[in-house]
């Protein structure tokens, strides 16, 4: 786990090196994950060894989400008018964002041809 952790965060300490030293205009973490796909992409190796941490920390996503919403919750005041705007913004862009993940997913699932394995796993249910 630790090496895993260690790989991740040295894409992303390099793609902030990069950004900064270069005056880049893109976020030295948005690098890093380009270096890491780019990583994942050219090592059968990396992929084993990054995928079990991956997998933890996407099954425990939403906990991060967690501190953000309190605190934005108790931010609402300071909003003032704009708060009805900013709650209407957020719900759109979140029905967007679904829209948009199962539009990718069924992209993907008709390229790769899994779109007949995938009915067959449902009926199995």
């Amino acid at each position: 786990m630790i090496p895993a952790l260690l790989a991740i965060l040295l894409c992303q300490l390099a793609g902030e090196a990069v950004a900064r030293s270069l005056a880049l205009p893109i976020p030295g973490p948005v690098l890093g994950m380009a270096l890491m796909l780019a990583g994942l992409g050219a090592s059968a190796r990396l992929r084993a060894l990054v995928r079990p941490v991956a997998e933890s920390i996407l099954r425990n996503l939403l906990l991060l989400f967690v501190p953000a919403g309190v605190g934005a919750a108790g931010h609402l005041v300071s909003l003032g008018p704009n708060t009805w705007a900013v709650v209407l913004a957020v719900l759109i862009s979140t029905v967007l964002s679904i829209v948009a993940g199962a539009a990718t997913f069924a992209a993907v699932a008709r390229l790769t041809g899994n779109v007949e394995q995938s009915a067959e796993g449902e009926d199995a249910r």
